[in-house]
């Protein structure tokens, strides 16, 4: 069981609702949603019950068909469960409840009942085919699970220090030091390549060998695969979701959905592209047309770029038909040798903590004169009433055109500008030079 941040925010629901909602957890499958959900029950209530709709019996399922009578609904799951449950200090958990609709549904009756709480846990669960004909209840209220972040990957090695002292450094601007910014740059690199899915992260700390953790990044690659062909039997879910680390390498402003679905155009799979990102698997950067404080009011939906949630998953997707001895990527990203042509990592990195932190994603593109290239911010975020861009390099720099040509366009409506690449803490003007490890505090 690892430390994490999503305990706080269970327990904060349950003080604040009372009863009064249920609380769904939604997340990517073996994201940690069933561990931690099962942890805040045994240490938050006096019992409870956990109906886990992957394996409960027809018998179960039928339960749920009709609720009219929930006392005899109540006196079936103790007997079913073997546990008692205590009015108001008693949790009832509905695991991977796309999978029984009616029991989502139920919800309304159950909190109106009042007598316990109530979780819930989904994967794929806003996908139209697990909602219909059923009605959404208004008593649930939502919560993104994510893979570990950075923080709670150190906490899992016993780093509880590092964060802090970095948020520290952040905050003063003070610079941390060539031999500090390299032990700590490998720290990130590592984490990289490993990433926050907790089986690949328990695999690391058991093993200290990548090889069994890239087994366990491939395992969890082929379920989501499988998933995809579920609901997209012909085949195209799995085809734009393996096609993410190929279509980043091309450093095109946009996914090109013709170079891997022929004849179709972004605007003919706007539901494909809703499902990829109510699996929680893919992240979904916008492109902003006119960025502003309201970054939303501006996205053109055909227009965007497709990220890995976890990165970890990102590196064994993009070399995943190789065997594990011939993915160089691990030596080199280790070793801080990494081809220019993979800093996407650093990228999808990026993209996943901002995301970790409640960010939503946007970019912009837009092009240089007399030129065919385009000048591109990676990500923008609000900043008060302004907006603060996102320029990410895989290594040091030398430039940043787009920045400086992002300021000269949108000067009043800029706040702080951020660089992102692999060398220590410092200003360059009005940029600010982030080291990866520190994106998250942006």
């Amino acid at each position: 069981m690892f430390k994490r941040k999503i305990h706080e925010v269970l327990s904060e629901w349950k003080r604040r609702s009372q009863g009064r909602t249920a609380l769904l957890v939604e997340g990517a499958r073996r994201v940690g949603k069933s561990t931690v959900v099962k942890e805040f029950a045994e240490h938050e209530y006096q019992s409870h019950i956990i109906v886990d709709f992957s394996t409960a019996s027809p018998e179960v399922f039928g339960l749920f068909d009709d609720v009219s009578d929930l006392d005899y609904l109540f006196l079936r799951l103790q007997l079913q469960y073997s546990a008692r449950l205590h009015e108001r200090q008693s949790l009832i958990v509905f695991d991977e409840v796309q999978l029984c609709p009616k029991a989502r549904q139920a919800i309304k009756s159950l909190v109106a009942d009042g007598r316990y709480d109530y979780v819930e846990t989904g994967s794929l669960i806003s996908i139209r085919k697990n909602t219909r004909g059923i009605l959404i209840p208004s008593e649930e209220e939502r919560v993104q699970m994510h893979p570990m972040d950075y923080e709670e990957f150190l906490w899992a090695k016993g780093d509880v220090a590092t964060v802090p002292l970095l948020r520290e450094a952040f905050a003063t601007g003070m610079a941390l030091g060539d031999g500090t910014n390299r032990k700590l740059m490998r720290d990130f690199r590592l984490y990289m390549l490993v990433g926050g899915m907790p089986q690949a992260v328990d695999a690391l700390l058991r093993t200290n060998n990548l090889q069994e953790v890239d087994k366990v990044k491939r395992a969890i690659i082929s379920l989501y695969e499988e998933d995809f062909h579920k609901i997209s039997p012909s085949g195209a879910l799995s085809m734009l979701f393996d096609a993410i680390p190929s279509q980043l390498a091309k450093k095109a402003s946009r996914y090109q959905v013709s170079s891997v679905l022929a004849g179709r155009q972004a605007r003919d799979i706007l539901e494909e592209i809703a499902e990829l990102a109510d699996s929680k698997t893919v992240l979904v950067a916008r492109h902003a047309d006119d960025p502003n404080v309201g970054l939303s009011s501006s996205v053109d939906l055909e227009k965007f770029k497709l990220y890995m949630a976890d990165t970890g998953l990102f590196v064994t997707l993009a070399f995943k038909d190789a065997e594990f001895t011939d993915n160089i990527v691990y030596d080199k990203l280790l070793s801080d040798k990494l081809p220019a042509n993979l800093g996407m990592l650093y990228e999808n990195a990026v993209a996943q903590e901002l995301v970790a932190h409640g960010k939503n994603l946007f970019y912009h593109t837009w092009p240089k004169e007399r030129s065919t290239r385009n000048y591109e911010i990676d990500f923008i975020i609000p900043d008060g009433k302004k907006i603060s861009p996102i320029e990410v390099k895989s290594s040091g720099y030398k430039t940043h055109a787009s920045l400086d040509a992002f300021a000269g366009k949108f000067h009043s409506r800029i706040g702080r500008q951020y660089l992102i690449y692999t060398k220590d803490l410092r200003k360059d003007g009005p940029i600010t030079c982030v080291p990866a490890y520190m994106c998250g505090l942006l």
